[in-house]
């Protein structure tokens, strides 16, 4: 079965530099192992890496026992749907990529939030710093 994004369409892959996905495959795939939906493809600001480690949600530290590398500004990285939500709520939401984000992000995030910050992902991400 065919995994679907937000639009409807096939999942496109989120990314590999570093590999991101709740199954580290690239994708934003939510299977029922899945608890935390990692379901939004995210692209990282330095403002939502700060307010993630602000709520407590340490997403630049590496942690090698969890194969989780750290995050920098311009990575693309499969979130928790409600924290990113909760970010967004706080005027911190980091752009999504929707092609990427996983349809089960609707479950927890209205597709108008999503597509407030919709963005393609630009030529260097690093930009987005």
């Amino acid at each position: 079965m065919t995994e679907r994004n937000v639009l409807g369409e096939a999942l496109e892959p989120c990314g590999d530099d570093p590999v991101t996905g709740f199954y580290r495959d690239g994708s934003c795939t939510c299977g029922p192992e899945d608890i935390g939906l990692h379901a939004v493809c995210a692209v990282m600001t330095g403002e939502f890496l700060g307010f993630q480690q602000d709520i407590g949600n340490d997403l630049s530290t590496p942690r090698p026992e969890w194969g989780f590398p750290g995050l920098n500004p311009g990575d693309r990285w499969c979130v928790v749907a409600a924290r990113w939500y909760q970010a967004y709520g706080a005027g911190q939401a980091a752009p999504v990529v929707l092609a990427s984000t996983h349809e089960r992000a609707l479950e927890v995030v209205p597709l108008e939030a999503l597509r407030e910050h919709a963005v393609d992902v630009p030529a260097d991400p690093g930009s987005l710093a």
